[in-house]
């Protein structure tokens, strides 16, 4: 009896711009390994991953973990550059200005209510068993 097992998980379609920026992402970090003198071995293992994956992320490849590509990035001193990622998003701060609706205050509530509700209060703090009449 043989069970085959589905290694391969659902992937996400990549389109060709997105290669293509993937790509140029990989080869940055290759260079900015290579500007270091570092070689791959040692990248990948204070990256704490393999050759294989550090190859592959040179390779841009859509499969890695986005961690990994932080681990490496981390390693080459361009961890600050992750967080450029969706920095400025001037398109979504222009849906977002659009978007904003001042709204209207909602209507005074009866001042006979909450002048009842203060009577009460005070009616209840002359009542306090615990206050002493000091005459």
């Amino acid at each position: 009896m043989f069970i085959i097992l589905n290694i391969m998980k659902d992937s996400v379609v990549i389109l060709p711009k997105g290669k293509k920026l993937l790509k140029a992402l990989g080869e940055n970090i290759k260079l900015a390994r290579l500007r270091r003198k570092l070689s791959s071995e040692q990248v990948a293992e204070r990256a704490g991953l393999s050759r294989g994956t550090l190859w592959q992320i040179e390779k841009g490849a859509p499969s890695v973990a986005m961690g990994a590509y932080f681990q490496v990035l981390f390693v080459l001193g361009l961890e600050n550059d992750f967080l450029k990622l969706a920095g400025n998003d001037e398109l979504g701060r222009k849906l977002q200005d659009i978007g904003l609706v001042t709204k209207s205050r909602a209507p005074k509530k009866k001042a006979n209510h909450s002048q009842k509700k203060n009577s009460n209060i005070k009616e209840m703090s002359d009542e306090s068993p615990f206050s002493e009449n000091i005459e």
